[in-house]
């Protein structure tokens, strides 16, 4: 598959040096050259296009005011001859930083990156919204808004921040650089943020890691076998050796009914 991506360089030698290194790159198709933040704001409202690698410090607009200026802006790859942006940069969703001079072995690795990010979330896009959800699946998401309806998330979206209640996350899948949360109703939503993060930053007491792509809230499992957990909403998750300890300790174990009791 290709990719249509334009170049944002007001200095004419590295403009020229990235087109050379992007020419070499298979599965781009360079759409143009643009001199400044102006030319490529007036050509992004005309073109559809999948990646834009741009500089940041350009004269009348920058970088980081062409990105913010567009409402459904395409993946972003920043360069720049200072580190200073990249905390905004990466605010702003960013796929990538890039310190000058840029290496065709950096811009490459930077490329993947966004190539991932268009594939996973081309993928989300044609996947068929799950719209037969059992009733009992209904009840336990009942019951998780009401104990956990002060425990919420932000995730950004095109701009927007979508506010996400805790107890509507069926699981999180890892795809590199990125997650995907999987949301009661068959919706989704993708985030840059790797599933590492995500773990740190989620309740240990709703999400559990049970698999080194998978995070799953435990409020939604339905069903807990050797090799994998069967969700609320019938999907399977599969359970990875690693984990499968933790899951028996921190899991089953602290709420398995026993004969027994002290």
């Amino acid at each position: 598959m290709n990719w249509n991506c334009i170049i944002v360089e007001d200095n004419i030698l590295e403009r020229d040096s990235l087109a050379l290194k992007v020419g070499k790159i298979e599965g781009l198709i360079l759409k143009a050259c643009l001199e400044n933040g102006l030319e490529a704001l007036n050509y992004l409202k005309k073109n559809e296009i999948d990646m834009v690698i741009s500089d940041i410090d350009m004269p009348d607009l920058s970088g980081l005011a062409l990105i913010k200026s567009l409402n459904n802006p395409p993946v972003f790859i920043f360069t720049s001859a200072f580190s200073e942006h990249a905390a905004e940069s990466f605010e702003l969703d960013v796929i990538d930083y890039i310190v000058k001079p840029v290496k065709l072995e950096r811009l490459n690795k930077a490329i993947e990156k966004a190539v991932d990010y268009l594939k996973s979330k081309n993928k989300q896009l044609q996947e068929p919204i799950i719209k037969t959800i059992a009733s009992s699946t209904t009840a336990v998401v009942d019951v998780v808004r009401t104990i956990d309806a002060e425990e919420y998330v932000f995730v950004k979206e095109n701009n927007n921040h979508i506010k996400l209640n805790l107890g509507e996350i069926l699981y999180i899948e890892s795809l590199g650089d990125f997650s995907k949360l999987s949301i009661v109703g068959g919706k989704s939503h993708m985030v840059l943020v790797s599933l590492k993060n995500l773990e740190k930053q989620l309740p240990a007491n709703l999400f559990m890691r049970v698999h080194k792509q998978y995070i799953v809230n435990t409020l939604h499992i339905k069903n807990i076998s050797v090799s994998d957990i069967k969700l609320s909403n019938s999907i399977l998750i599969p359970i990875s050796v690693s984990y499968k300890q933790a899951l028996q300790e921190n899991l089953i174990n602290k709420k398995s009914l026993t004969r027994f009791i002290d």
